[in-house]
């Protein structure tokens, strides 16, 4: 089997916003930002799981973070076994797969992203025990921070893995929780029917949205301080989704339509060869 052509396959049946930068980005680096965003999508798929109970669901994001804690040089065949023992038929593929995932980016960098989705793993548990429950500004930011923010954060140090590129960390969690921001809005009603709201009491869309565009001008600072490079090819694009989507929700639109999608590559891809 060709594990990397197979993530990029689950890639691509998963995320619209990701598939496209992780697809054009250069051999290694392209592997490892796979494997993060796969091991972080199979975390996902429990935190939103539609039937499990959330006591079930904290269960299982802990045992994965026990799991990816204990890993050296990779993971055993079985190692995740136990931990998904008796919802193995109703857990996303995505996540039946996490050993996979785990093990697809190069040795010299796997680690990191292990202690970043054990990381969010255990955060996600917290959350899920306390029903997703944010009452105030700085429990949205403590949200954010913990399933967003610090992507940002690590993928500031594949960057630098990868070619050196330093970047300001600060402006990395906003980048990523920015992108949550943008989620949180887009997501709204639906979170709402399940009887979850990421609103901070006495909130509403456009303070949601202040609070979204305060975290995207950081995440356009972040962007434009990146060196040329696949750093920057990569950042671009969620980056445009984001402030596409916010003016979309902004104008009634429920979300971009993949017309607005390819619109917005092409304008991407135009000022990009202007630069070069």
């Amino acid at each position: 089997m060709d594990l990397r052509r197979d993530a990029l396959q689950i890639l691509k049946e998963t995320s619209r916003t990701f598939y496209i930068p992780i697809s054009i980005l250069p051999p290694g680096l392209q592997e490892a930002v796979a494997s993060a965003y796969l091991c972080m999508r199979a975390i996902d798929e429990i935190e939103d799981h539609p039937t499990l109970d959330n006591p079930t669901k904290a269960k299982l994001l802990r045992a994965i973070s026990l799991t990816l804690q204990s890993g050296v040089d990779g993971f055993p065949v079985d190692a995740f076994a136990a931990g998904f023992s008796g919802y193995e038929d109703i857990l996303e593929e995505v996540t039946i797969r996490i050993r996979e995932w785990s093990i697809l980016a190069p040795e010299t960098i796997a680690p990191r992203i292990w202690d970043a989705t054990a990381a969010m793993s255990d955060r996600m548990a917290y959350w899920a025990e306390v029903n997703w429950k944010v009452h105030t500004e700085a429990d949205l930011d403590r949200y954010t921070f913990g399933v967003a923010g610090a992507v940002g954060l690590m993928l500031s140090d594949l960057w630098t893995w990868y070619d050196g590129t330093q970047t300001n960390r600060t402006q990395a969690i906003g980048f990523g929780r920015g992108l949550q921001a943008v989620n949180i809005l887009r997501n709204h009603v639906e979170d709402l029917g399940r009887g979850v709201s990421f609103f901070p009491d006495g909130w509403n869309v456009a303070k949601m949205q202040e609070y979204a565009l305060r975290n995207l001008a950081l995440a356009d600072a972040y962007t434009s301080s990146l060196p040329a490079g696949p750093a920057l090819q990569f950042c671009q694009i969620p980056l445009a989704l984001a402030h596409g989507t916010i003016e979309a929700l902004a104008n009634g639109k429920e979300k971009l339509s993949r017309s607005d999608v390819e619109a917005l590559l092409q304008q991407l891809n135009s000022v990009n060869l202007k630069a070069g």
